[in-house]
C-alpha cells in the first residue's frame, strides 16, 4: 500500500487519541477487558508529545481519519498504532522502519501484546529483559525491547 506520511501536529491530538482507543480496544482487549478507556488521560499525554521538541510524531490518513500513527524520539520508538481495518497491509513494518531510521534502538510493549511482539521480534529485536508496570489499569507488565 503506498501511503504518504506527515509530521503530526497539535490538531491532530484528538484523532490521535482516538486511533491509540481504537487499536487498543481491539488489539488489547484480552487484557483491559470493560474498563473505561483513560481518554482524558491518554489525550494530555498526546497533548505533551505533540509539544515535546525531542519527540517525532508521523501519521497517515485517509478520507475516514488517521489509519496509522508512530511517534519516536532519537532512541525510543514511543508509541505505534494502526486503525483496525487497515492490519494487515504493511502500514506497522513502515511505521517501525521510521522509528528505526530515526534512530529509534528500544522500545516498551504489554507483555500480553503478542501481536505486536510478533512484529518486533521478527524485524530482529528482543526483549531486554526489564519489564515495567504499565500506567493503565489493570496495571499490566511492559517488556522492554532492544534493537539487534
Amino acid at each position: 500500500m503506498e501511503v504518504e506520511w506527515r509530521v503530526a501536529t497539535s490538531s491532530d491530538a484528538v484523532a490521535l487519541r482516538d486511533l491509540e482507543r481504537s487499536a487498543s480496544r481491539v488489539g488489547l482487549a484480552h487484557v483491559f477487558g470493560e474498563l473505561p478507556y483513560p481518554d482524558d488521560d491518554v489525550l494530555a499525554r498526546w497533548v505533551l508529545l505533540l509539544d515535546d521538541p525531542e519527540v517525532t510524531v508521523e501519521v497517515v490518513e485517509d478520507e475516514h481519519g488517521l489509519v496509522a500513527l508512530v511517534a519516536h524520539d532519537g532512541s525510543t520508538l514511543r508509541h505505534l498504532a494502526v486503525r483496525p481495518d487497515h492490519w494487515g497491509e504493511g502500514l506497522a513494518r513502515e511505521a517501525f522502519a521510521r522509528a528505526e531510521a530515526a534512530g529509534a534502538r528500544r522500545l516498551w510493549v504489554l507483555e500480553a501484546n503478542g501481536r505486536a511482539r510478533r512484529l518486533y521480534e521478527s524485524l530482529g529485536w528482543r526483549p531486554s529483559g526489564t519489564t515495567q508496570e504499565c500506567p493503565w489499569r489493570p496495571y499490566p507488565t511492559e517488556v522492554e525491547y532492544a534493537a539487534p
